[in-house]
């Protein structure tokens, strides 16, 4: 495509205006511009597009589209950016009609405010038609208007800096384990000509060498390598590498290779002959040290490892170069071991990883930083966090992406019984760690050896504790060595400890978000996770495969020695089966406080729907819509206390709306947290506390709260005031809780009078639910919900039965549908024991009737039974205390009181309020919520 003269000299005058027409673009020392593209797809022949600020970064990304390919065009922007001096990167791309470039530019500009998305001001341009701004954001650090959307650099270290030499993966074509191709665009950036030797660089620090070819079919940015390679490098498909020139590669002297044991298990005759020979023949293939790479010859493939290369780490084997093949084959194992964790590995943990790198690896690789600047690079890092969320994984992962000497300390390995020998072990520990510096010296479980030294009746514990501050304080600032201790009780160390110059930062590794759960797992499973950590996401999928092989098991035969490789092919895990192993598996930072996700849903409870809409508004809405809460710049309440008559329904109510909104769901139970141990009733309900916002979004349940939450003062004989500490501990942690973690408190009591006031102010239980007993339409849907999994007779009239049941509990609706479903299983089994017997003494007769089922269903007579036995388990004057309590509490509270704001029109603007009022009904008599 070509310009006419025309519209290169108007797009000479419009780079020109654009410079005047955006003036905050070319204060490049204040601003950074960045890009972001949306070019319409109707965009047709005769649309061009400006760039006001040229760069590198910005040439290379719009090359790619069809219509900025055109050398003439690129030309003339080269030649605007060096007239006007820009070395900003960056570009301001207007796609539109060579007409309207001119309304473009005169006319006014309209800021458009700002989005959450975008990372500046976009402008809209009024006058044009068809004109679209691609992108014009500039991130203004100085300005008061981008202070909303200031970059977050915490994890800015993570990010992988933009060079033309860093490749993204890509599978290969042509499958030889010594050569990558590249786009010949490519190759000419990098300066390099088809058959040059090239190193490229992978993940934990592994590199390797191959011959770079040249394949038009390559996308440009990218560099194709078959699994060989990959696997050598430490890479998938999608990760990025960097290739860099390798001129000084000699040819080899001499080469020790071994195969690896198990892809030789029944290969007779002499390897070097029919794999390895062949293999290196004229090919003059480059080889690395440690590298391994697969031979296909007669019936099967052989894996190899390069063991020694000589002269250098790197060599070409050429026709005179020396084959050594003897030796014994080296052990799968081995090489699995050496396959060791990187970052890649660790998962949910993005912005702790960014800190850790910070500290750990920037001083390790770079110290000049740190001394440049003039501060000391930290000594010390304490990961503390709930046991499998990666602590051990995220050392060791540090450890073999920087390349340092990693030397694991396992707390109790270092005790001894001997005097001093304890000392002694962790004193060769450090002193072995500075000779091989770089190092890491990560100690696991370190609460074990550096407890609080008032807190300890051995000596030995003590002198360790003294022995690693002396040996923390004596490590030199640039010794390059670093401690990282690992616990999950980190205020049982020793506060000496926990001081700078020692540990100098405390990184927590939690329970991750459903972000960070993605990373680990899939996006559908991370949402049904909440509260589980690495290892036990790990173990989810480790249950979901099992249960996919437990489906196979009826083709797969223990005995055979090998499985077919259709039925190995055919295997794959499926949303099924992950769904079934969620089933099975709970998070283990939970195990103790038995957190489930109840498997109870609202069709399992009959009625009560003004009290359902109530739970959705209070808890399902913050869960699942918080960005709602955010717009009207409001937290949602925390706590709800339900009462009325046993058996209405409330702790089901409960387990309904933590299921339905996959929140985890801790059910304790008032007299459990109260022990006869001065103090530890208290701490029994912080550590629930933290337990539930550890695997927020959590519903905390406490059923039977009037056990311990009575009105402080009134216990008699109290042993030293407990329930009253507990009550006051439970107001604090109330009070705590943090906006940011979604936990609900459920509170139900059938005593509410004696409950303190306290607890049920705004902010705390401040949701007041009466349940009452159920009316005919809600013992008629507790009927129709009991019995709907279970066969009924057409003739139980289940209307009748609601009727009949005045002053039923939903409890006692439940005794009778089991009492009538009892009945109906002793006539089955009575009737097949009947006509067992008479098959037996009569066998020809009784063929016939073989298959069927005298009693398929609950009939109206075993109902009819049921209720001669049903009783009531809530007497009228339990009733009538009720109501008196929630008669009492409206009054005293002055609920439902009538408020109207002043209409502005002034004719009959008390009924115009009335009809508009969103909450005429609230205070209805026949309402049963009751707010505070």
């Amino acid at each position: 495509m070509t310009y006419s003269r025309e519209s290169l000299k108007m797009l000479r005058s419009c780079v020109k205006k654009l410079i005047k027409s955006f003036p905050h673009l070319v204060h490049f020392n204040k601003y950074q511009v960045e890009a972001a593209t949306l070019v319409p797809e109707d965009v047709m022949e005769g649309h061009f597009a400006v760039l006001a600020i040229m760069g590198d970064e910005a040439r290379r990304f719009v090359v790619k589209l069809d219509y900025l390919t055109d050398p003439v065009f690129m030309e003339l922007l080269n030649q605007a950016r060096e007239e006007y001096g820009f070395r900003q990167k960056g570009a301001l791309v207007v796609p539109c009609r060579p007409h309207e470039l001119q309304n473009i530019l005169d006319a006014p500009r309209v800021k458009v405010p700002r989005s959450s998305g975008d990372g500046g001001d976009m402008f809209r341009i009024p006058n044009a038609s068809r004109a679209l701004v691609c992108f014009a954001m500039a991130n203004q650090p100085e300005s008061s208007d981008s202070k909303g959307t200031k970059r977050d650099f915490s994890t800015a270290i993570l990010e992988r800096k933009k060079a033309p030499n860093r490749l993204v993966v890509d599978e290969a074509v042509n499958d030889d384990n010594s050569v990558v191709a590249l786009h010949p665009d490519t190759m000419e950036k990098l300066q390099l000509f088809r058959g040059d030797t090239i190193l490229i660089k992978g993940k934990k620090r592994k590199d390797t060498v191959c011959i770079a070819l040249a394949d038009e079919t390559c996308e440009e940015p990218k560099i194709r390598m078959n699994k060989v390679v990959r696997n050598n490098l430490r890479v998938r498909l999608g990760d990025v590498v960097s290739v860099h020139q390798c001129p000084d590669v000699k040819y080899g002297k001499r080469v020790h290779i071994l195969p690896v044991d198990d892809t030789i298990e029944g290969v007779t005759g002499n390897l070097f002959d029919a794999y390895l020979k062949p293999y290196f023949l004229e090919a003059y293939r480059p080889v690395r040290k440690g590298d391994l790479f697969l031979v296909r010859g007669g019936m099967r493939s052989v894996e190899f490892k390069v063991i020694e290369t000589d002269p250098s780490e790197y060599c070409v084997v050429a026709p005179d170069t020396e084959i050594f093949c003897e030796g014994e084959p080296v052990k799968r194992e081995d090489e699995n071991r050496l396959d060791e964790v990187g970052y890649d590995d660790v998962g949910g943990v993005r912005k702790q990883m960014a800190q850790i790198r910070e500290l750990v690896e920037l001083p390790l690789r770079h110290p000049q930083l740190f001394k440049s600047i003039g501060v000391k690079p930290p000594k010390g890092i304490l990961l503390y966090g709930p046991p499998g969320s990666g602590k051990t994984l995220i050392a060791r992962a540090v450890a073999n992406e920087t390349g340092a000497f990693f030397f694991c300390i396992n707390g109790p390995e270092i005790m001894s019984k001997l005097a001093g020998e304890s000392e002694s072990n962790l004193r060769k520990a450090f002193e072995e760690a500075e000779k091989n510096a770089p190092s890491i010296i990560f100690i696991d479980e370190i609460d074990s050896i550096a407890p609080k030294r008032e807190k300890t009746h051995g000596e030995v514990e003590r002198r360790i504790v003294s022995q690693l501050l002396t040996l923390m304080d004596g490590l030199k600032s640039r010794a390059h060595v670093i401690v990282i201790g690992a616990t999950n009780r980190p205020n049982s160390i020793d506060p000496a400890l926990r001081r700078f110059g020692r540990f100098d930062r405390e990184i927590d590794i939690g329970v991750p978000d459903e972000v960070g759960r993605l990373e680990v797992d899939l996006e559908r499973i991370a949402k049904d996770t909440h509260g589980y950590v690495g290892a036990d996401l790990a173990a989810l999928c480790t249950e979901a495969a099992l249960q996919c092989i437990r489906e196979k098991m009826d083709v797969i035969d223990l005995e055979d020695e090998s499985i077919d490789a259709e039925i190995l092919n055919s295997m794959a895990v499926s949303n099924e089966h992950f769904q079934t192993a969620l089933g099975s598996s709970n998070p283990s930072a939970l195990r103790e406080t038995v957190v489930e996700v109840p498997n109870v849903s609202w069709e399992d409870i009959g009625g009560l729907e003004n009290v359902k809409r109530e739970l959705q508004e209070t808890v399902q809405y913050p869960v699942e819509h918080p960005e709602k809460f955010e717009k009207f710049g409001m937290s949602p309440s925390k706590g709800v206390l339900f009462y009325g008559p046993p058996g209405c329904g409330k702790t089901l109510l409960a387990k309904a709306i933590a299921n339905e909104c996959q929140a985890n769901f801790i059910s304790v139970k008032g007299p459990e947290l109260l022990t006869m141990w001065f103090g530890e009733s208290e701490a029994n309900v912080r550590e629930i506390f933290d337990k539930a916002r550890g695997s927020a979004p959590c519903v905390l349940f406490f059923d039977e709260l009037d056990s311990i939450a009575t009105q402080r003062g009134s216990s008699v004989g109290d042993a030293g005031g407990a329930a009253d500490r507990v009550l006051n501990q439970l107001l604090t942690e109330m009070d705590g809780m943090s906006a940011k973690k979604t936990v609900f408190i459920i509170g139900a009591t059938n005593r509410p009078d004696i409950i303190d006031p306290a607890l049920l102010r705004p902010g705390r239980l401040d949701q007041l639910i009466y349940i009452p007993l159920p009316d005919e339409d809600s013992r008629h849907q507790i009927f129709k919900a009991c019995l709907r999994k279970s066969p009924v007779s057409k003739d139980v009239d289940v209307r009748a039965l609601a009727k009949y049941t005045q002053g039923f509990s939903g409890a006692d609706i439940t005794e009778i549908c089991q009492r009538a479903c009892k009945y109906a299983i002793r006539e089955n089994i009575e009737k097949d024991i009947e006509r067992e017997r008479r098959r037996r003494d009569n066998p020809e007769a009784m063929e016939e009737d073989d298959v069927e089922d005298d009693v398929a269903e609950i009939k109206a007579a075993h109902f009819e039974e049921s209720m001669k036995y049903a009783r009531r388990s809530v007497s009228d004057a339990d009733i009538r205390k009720y109501q008196a309590f929630a008669q009492t509490l409206q009054q005293s509270r002055g609920f439902g009181s009538e408020f109207r704001f002043a209409d502005s029109n002034s004719g009959g603007g008390g009924g115009a309020a009335t009809a508009s009022d969103p909450f005429a009904s609230a205070g209805g008599a026949d309402d049963d919520d009751l707010y505070n």
